[in-house]
């Protein structure tokens, strides 16, 4: 008899993992990480370090890690830094999911994407068509997770520069 799996909280690197895809997405809830050696993973947290030098650097919040929060008046911003557009479909979904999770705090915030090697900024307020499709994605990333097994690897574009690439093809 299997014991059940204890679902842990959705955080915004398995939401944006997750549109990019549903394998890694479960690897990360059970806490398997990628090589850690991986040149791509050191890239982007150098890019992260070294970007911004004036803002907040991230900021733990409960299960919340954000990137760069900043105040703009009465206004809170939090940013979200990632090393190209290539993933921004992923990176606007773990923004909104962080705009989601701090609002349910009673915390209001406004959101940016960063990219600072294309020297781009992309504004995001969270409106009800972005809380609908957090909703939705944290209960499909919930039923996921709870499956004993991950989903079969299905091959992507993304996959060529994926630190779990040798756990799902080799």
């Amino acid at each position: 008899m299997s014991m059940p799996f204890l679902t842990p909280r959705v955080v915004g690197s398995i939401v944006n993992a997750y549109i990019i895809c549903p394998r890694k997405a479960w690897l990360m809830s059970r806490q398997i990480f990628p090589d850690e050696d991986y040149v791509y993973l050191h890239l982007g947290r150098l890019i992260q370090e070294q970007s911004y030098s004036r803002e907040k650097k991230e900021i733990h919040l409960e299960h919340l890690r954000i990137d760069l929060v900043r105040k703009e008046g009465e206004t809170l911003v939090i940013a979200e830094v990632k090393k190209s557009s290539r993933g921004k479909e992923a990176a606007r979904m773990q923004l909104a999911f962080y705009l989601y999770e701090l609002k349910t705090m009673s915390i209001e915030a406004k959101g940016e994407l960063l990219f600072p090697e294309e020297r781009r900024r992309e504004e995001m307020i969270l409106d009800e068509k972005w809380m609908k499709k957090i909703e939705e994605t944290k209960e499909k990333i919930e039923n996921l997770i709870q499956h004993e097994l991950p989903p079969p690897p299905k091959y992507s574009s993304y996959c060529n520069k994926c630190a779990y690439g040798e756990f799902c093809w080799a």
